[in-house]
């Protein structure tokens, strides 16, 4: 780790605003920030920026306004002058199942694209980023990479759950309930029950699913403050999250300390072996590559399963376990978690991270679990003795596939395939009841450039679970999942069918085989028939020929290589 100087020179505290702000040539700048607030004192400070993902469009950023003004008076008490800006986010739960849902990877690279443009056009010194949603996190921290100025990111918080009945709900008992729906397990009346009351209010879904897995891989990373993964979005602690960051940034700045510094492959290391504990979405792989992307940190999704094989499952979280992320907060967070890591040796204890100490040094003063706690098991007794998150290979996925096995859904399957071309045939396919016990149901052209966008399946895997077939159907994909889903699923084909990847050459009736225990994933033909139908595919015309995802299918990479949209250049 590089050695910081305690004596950085005062001009190199402003060494991207001064350009912008300083001398009688830049007047005309100052006199416009007059105008938004500036006193003459301003200008000589440090110029913080604040990106915030508010938005009314989801409940998971509602408050994000709230916690923006908190961290503009941490990063103006600790010295510098905040300036608070916008960027988008979009719900993924609202727009599930529907065409808009090929919006929700593209927002990603929206997001990060935008941080990256305003902060670097305004010459600010350092910033804070704050996300609520899914995507919000791997795009503030693709823009905290590539800008590398001093950066801390701040998480808006989890959702409380809903309750009905007694029965704690959130996001996905609703989505499962429309399983239940087309099954006559359930009325009209209780579905609208069930959907009037899981969403209580403001923050991410409650499970450890995308939001939460993202976080918790940040704070591991050691670019957010220590536990702030771990808390409810409307509570006092999440307010101080917020103004500390604020003043977390001046600290960066003072010590000389940028996210280079801290985000190394030691870091990524650290962060997927959180992930694997606590048992999180299969979207952090694809995250985390384009995270490291942006840094310029070498990740292949083959790490996944060389830390996989050491890290145990040790959180019983929802989907596949039983608890809320909020109950989780009621018992320390992720800190606890991480000190039993550490102690296992599973953790690199001398990353840097934003506070300027190490990530050792940082988990020192917290207490250890409460005796009793069933949510988090102890290293020596895990859910799983080894990682959730399978990367498969075979001639269905010679670039590569994810697969999430909790353990539960056993470790091999082998079926028939059904095949759609796209999320909405399947959809009717399972709600229609004509998806049975020992199918295989195939959703392709759903990838990153044949989607385009890779639209989350959380509809089509909750209606195979609501229906009841969570243990005897599997679903295979080019596309993605949510972290809601669960079952047994195989996500991330490489190469996807659009790029004539072996998925676009399944018939219906085809024997698939997954087995986890050898990372592979076969359809099982010979291979002289596997080359006459390649002989006979052609590849289908785009989607989209002008627009947002038109440019986007025009430049996107591979899931195996994060989804990136600027490998080539």
């Amino acid at each position: 780790m590089r050695k910081k100087s305690s004596n950085v020179r005062k001009a190199d505290l402003r060494r991207y605003s001064s350009p912008v702000l300083d001398g009688p040539e830049r007047a005309p700048s100052r006199a416009m920030l007059y105008a938004v607030g500036y006193s003459e004192k301003d200008f000589g400070k440090p110029q913080i920026g604040i990106a915030s993902t508010w938005s009314m469009v989801t409940p998971c950023n509602m408050h994000i306004d709230e916690l923006a003004r908190e961290a503009a008076g941490g990063a103006n008490r600790a010295g510098g002058k905040a300036v608070i800006f916008n960027t988008i986010t979009i719900s993924d739960g609202i727009s599930m199942g529907t065409e808009g849902m090929k919006y929700s990877l593209v927002s990603r690279e929206v997001i990060a694209d935008s941080i990256e443009t305003v902060v670097g056009c305004e010459g600010f010194d350092g910033f804070v980023a704050i996300g609520g949603c899914d995507k919000n996190m791997p795009g503030c921290m693709i823009a905290i990479a590539r800008l590398n100025r001093p950066a801390v990111f701040v998480y808006g918080g989890t959702i409380l759950p809903g309750c009905l009945n007694g029965r704690n709900l959130d996001v996905v008992s609703v989505f499962e309930a429309v399983g239940k729906r087309a099954a006559n397990a359930i009325d009209d009346r209780e579905l609208q029950k069930i959907e009037s009351c899981a969403i209580p209010g403001a923050g991410s879904c409650g499970g450890m699913y995308t939001a939460n897995t993202m976080a918790s891989a940040i704070e591991a990373m050691g670019m957010s403050l220590p536990n702030s993964s771990a808390q409810a979005a409307i509570s006092a602690h999440k307010k101080e999250d917020a103004r500390a960051a604020g003043a977390a940034v001046l600290g960066m700045l003072k010590r000389g300390i940028r996210p280079s510094d801290i985000i190394t492959r030691e870091a990524f290391e650290n962060a997927v072996t959180v992930v694997i504990a606590l048992g999180g979405s299969t979207n952090a792989v694809l995250h985390l590559l384009a995270m490291a992307h942006a840094a310029g940190v070498k990740l292949t999704i083959d790490d996944f399963t060389k830390i996989g094989r050491r890290v145990p499952v040790l959180a019983d979280l929802k989907p596949s376990g039983k608890y809320l992320m909020s109950e989780l907060v009621s018992i320390g967070g992720i800190v606890p978690l991480m000190k039993e890591l550490l102690s296992a040796k599973l953790l690199h204890g001398d990353c840097l991270t934003v506070t300027g100490k190490t990530l050792k040094q940082n988990l020192a003063p917290f207490s250890r679990y409460p005796k009793g706690q069933e949510i988090v098991r102890p290293v020596e007794n895990p859910l799983k003795k080894s990682s959730h998150l399978v990367i498969l290979y075979g001639n269905l996925a010679p670039g590569g596939a994810v697969a999430k096995i909790s353990g539960k859904e056993g470790e091999k399957f082998r079926g028939t395939a059904r095949v759609f071309d796209s999320e909405e045939q399947a959809m009717h396919a399972i709600l229609g009841g004509r998806i049975r016990k020992g199918h295989v149901v195939v959703i392709r052209y759903e990838g990153p450039k044949g989607g385009p966008g890779m639209r989350e399946m959380l509809g089509p895997t909750s209606a195979v679970m609501g229906r009841g077939l969570g243990k005897d159907v599997a679903l295979i994909t080019d596309g993605r999942f949510s972290g809601g889903t669960h079952g047994f699923v195989v996500g991330h084909i490489t190469p996807e069918a659009f790029d004539g990847g072996p998925l676009a050459l399944v018939k219906n009736g085809d024997p698939i085989e997954i087995d986890a225990a050898n990372h592979t994933l076969s359809l099982v033909i010979s291979a002289a028939e596997l080359k006459k139908r390649r002989t006979a595919w052609k590849k289908p015309a785009p989607r989209y020929h002008r627009g947002v995802l038109a440019k986007y299918a025009s430049s996107v990479t591979s899931a195996s290589l994060g989804a990136v949209t600027d490998a080539s250049l």
